[in-house]
């Protein structure tokens, strides 16, 4: 058995595709990180700066979590926004910690890395040709699983028998983790596909569509919203969110080009403050009746998109709410704006 472990933070279910590259990739142990939890938050924040974003928290506690199972390889991907180099900043914190380990940044001020490069630099064994090809296999899934997962936040509110969304998406989740081939996930793709649609559906005539915009680590982890996305469908509620790994990854970079076409904004403001202005306006323009816009506290890009977001809200005159996501922001509290915001949503309507 190779002394080396690997492990890395998680974010929704991406950590299924994750692992299958890792672990069919490298010659060496892969530790599934434990699940975030409230325990996860507190030991990020004890060891963070206080005015520091929530993901450098969250990540950090993962971080600490995994290698106290052993890790000593750390995989972590940075961003688009100052948190493309906290990298740096967390292994600093982590050595002072006395724990011995590699960080390896996939992602370092929004652009990749050369990962060959690094693979080699830090002894890893892998093999090249097996690192390309369950590389393709693992893009494959991540677009599979945005795909199943967009038409879930859609249609899941409508279910006639509960958790029969959540349940299936599980068991999809659960047979790609078993993946053999490029073909075979295309076979479970569209095997599942053809289950869901088959899911039993009661769609009113009328009925309630809310947009979701905003940071992605906190659209995207389901712990650090409070699943809102789950809540909104328990009320009925259909939701659209643009962001995921898929269009951060392969359109992301074409949508800002066509975006700064229309001189709406004639500059990029950082992370993803553009894509969510834009898709403000659409969600408006498509008849929405309402938008959320969730974002870690002291994230400036957001913090900055926030009036500009209000304004073309209020010119069409669909309500907006704003979420500021921290380790001290209570459940209780989100839920109960979430459901007067329904509320007033569906006296709207009405």
């Amino acid at each position: 058995m190779s002394s080396i472990k690997i492990s890395y933070p998680l974010m929704g279910n991406y950590e299924v595709a994750i692992f299958y590259l890792l672990s069919h990739t490298f010659k060496c142990d892969i530790i599934h990180p434990p699940k975030i939890t409230t325990r996860t938050a507190e030991i990020g924040s004890k060891y963070s700066p206080d005015f520091v974003c929530a993901p450098f928290k969250y990540t950090l506690g993962t971080m600490i979590e995994s290698l106290d199972k052993g890790a000593n390889v750390i995989f972590q991907m940075g961003g688009g926004c100052r948190y493309g180099y906290y990298h740096e900043l967390q292994r600093k914190i982590l050595e002072d910690l006395g724990y011995d380990f590699k960080l390896i940044n996939l992602i370092s001020g929004g652009k990749q890395v050369n990962l060959l490069k690094i693979f080699k630099e830090t002894n890893l064994p892998y093999h090249k040709i097996k690192a390309i090809y369950y590389g393709l296999i693992t893009i494959k899934m991540v677009k599979y699983i945005d795909k199943i997962e967009d038409y879930i936040r859609i249609h899941r509110c409508f279910e006639v028998k509960k958790n029969s969304f959540n349940q299936l998406h599980q068991e999809m989740l659960n047979e790609m983790k078993k993946t053999k081939s490029l073909f075979h996930l295309k076979l479970i793709y569209h095997k599942y596909r053809r289950l869901f649609k088959k899911i039993k559906i009661k769609k009113p005539k009328n009925y309630i569509k809310v947009g979701i915009v905003g940071e992605l680590y906190t659209l995207m982890e389901p712990f650090t919203n409070y699943q809102m996305e789950q809540l909104l469908s328990d009320m009925g509620v259909s939701v659209k969110r643009f962001t995921d790994v898929t269009y951060l990854l392969f359109k992301k970079k074409y949508k800002v080009k066509k975006f700064l076409k229309q001189h709406l904004l004639k500059y990029r403001m950082g992370a993803d403050a553009l894509d969510n202005i834009y898709h403000t306006k659409y969600l408006c323009e498509h008849n929405y009746d309402g938008i959320i816009h969730m974002k870690a506290s002291f994230c400036t890009p957001e913090i900055a998109a926030m009036p500009i977001i209000n304004q073309i809200a209020h010119e069409y005159k669909v309500p907006v709410l704003f979420f500021s996501m921290d380790m001290n922001t209570s459940e209780t509290g989100v839920k109960t704006r979430l459901e007067a915001f329904y509320d007033m949503l569906e006296m709207r309507q009405k």
